[in-house]
């Protein structure tokens, strides 16, 4: 048995990407040059494919954050929290997103990924249950094979799903133990959160909500789904990253459990683990202070989306079933998808290509994030170029004018 044969069918994907002459998983950004442009391959590339939410990536208070935090604490940490310490930052921060979500407790990790890895599998032990949605994402799958509780799937987005599987656990001992995210980071969909919430209740099981993509974009103060569905003060623990609207890097947990700090010495991802440099710390919070602040992004936000996701449903592709900042463009198979990708990219716009087995019920598709900051005209170029492409690929129907006749 060959080394990487258990991978045969990533490989086979792998190869199909690569005969497009371009790799999308390899793509080298040469130059950022701002939120919504870089060059690739040495062009200038529009930029709607990198969870870059509210544009803050080179908001110039946040970068001047960062600079001065390294100016007066250096380039990092060199260690973990355990082992060298908390510098004054991170504590400030800590503190600063408990309030912001109205939480006793915050633990701040070095990578989203981590604190749902370290988190979920910390929680959920021998002899408990640990229910997830079919669509969850990779670092929740990776979590469960780190526990051992017994996991459960559910159907993706079904309160009746999940409640069948808690009525069929009955009166067996042990936690129940739900993970929902906000916005779904392929389909951009969302969890109907309150029924979900209403189902726990009823079978007493304890609620983690990863509010990854949905952080700064949902709710009247940007706190995501919970906030927007009005059960924060449900929602047990609350996990997200400092990657997307905040523009940086690192992951967080907020709660109220009054022993919420046993985590500190029992979630390994957290404890052997350097953390988060100076640097992003600093821009972290100043990034937080944006979101409060200026309200008027989060309205760019949804009407940018609502410029891409209609002008894209108006020309007839077959998109995600909701508005969000992440638009799930729907195509017929794996290698459409990769010639689609491949064909943008020739155009000037970079976009993220997913095909199975990545993605949710083998479906392939372009999928796009919408920033704040990209312009009406950025958006309306991409619809434009992304019609002429299907048209092309005979994704969608050429409906170009023809002439019949001669000259007259």
């Amino acid at each position: 048995m060959g080394l990487f044969d258990r991978h045969a069918g990533l490989l086979e994907a792998y190869r199909d990407v690569r005969t497009t002459g371009y790799d999308p998983f390899q793509i080298r950004m040469e130059r950022v040059l701002s939120p919504t442009e870089a060059i690739i391959n040495g062009r200038k590339m529009l930029l709607v494919g990198t969870n870059n939410y509210f544009g803050l990536t080179f908001d110039p208070s946040c970068m001047e954050a960062a600079i001065e935090a390294i100016r007066a604490e250096g380039t990092g940490t060199t260690g973990s929290r355990i082992a060298n310490g908390s510098y004054t930052e991170h504590v400030a921060l800590e503190q600063e997103i408990a309030e912001f979500y109205g939480k006793k407790h915050c633990m701040v990790f070095t990578t989203g990924y981590q604190a749902n890895l370290g988190l979920i599998s910390t929680l959920a032990g021998e002899g408990d249950q640990l229910l997830i949605d079919a669509d969850s994402h990779a670092s929740i799958y990776d979590a469960c094979k780190m526990t051992q509780a017994e996991v459960v799937r559910f159907k993706h987005n079904d309160p009746s799903s999940l409640e069948a599987r808690l009525r069929r656990l009955g009166d067996r001992p042990g936690n129940r133990v739900v993970v929902l995210e906000g916005i779904y980071s392929m389909l951009g969909d969302s969890a109907p959160l309150r029924e979900f919430i209403d189902v726990c209740k009823k079978y007493k099981a304890y609620v983690i909500v990863d509010e990854a993509h949905s952080l700064g974009a949902l709710g009247d103060n940007g706190r995501g789904l919970c906030e927007s569905t009005g059960v924060i003060d449900d929602c047990h623990f609350i996990v997200g990253t400092f990657s997307k609207t905040l523009g940086a890097i690192g992951g967080y947990c907020v709660s109220d459990d009054p022993d919420f700090d046993i985590l500190r010495v029992t979630v390994r991802s957290y404890m052997f683990t350097a953390s988060l440099p100076p640097s992003i710390v600093a821009s972290v919070r100043q990034a937080l202070k944006v979101v409060k602040a200026k309200p008027e992004l989060r309205t760019q936000l949804w009407s940018n989306v609502a410029t891409l996701y209609e002008g894209l449903a108006a020309k007839g592709f077959k998109l995600g079933p909701e508005h969000g900042p992440v638009v799930g463009v729907h195509l017929p198979n794996r290698m459409t998808a990769i010639g689609f990708w491949r064909a943008m990219l020739d155009a000037g716009i970079y976009v993220n290509v997913a095909v199975p087995p990545a993605t949710p019920n083998g479906v392939s598709l372009l999928r796009c994030s919408v920033c704040a900051v990209h312009t009406k005209e950025q958006l309306e170029h991409m619809i434009e170029v992304m019609t002429g492409i299907a048209r092309q690929l005979g994704v969608l129907e050429d409906r170009t004018p023809r002439v019949v006749g001669g000259a007259r």
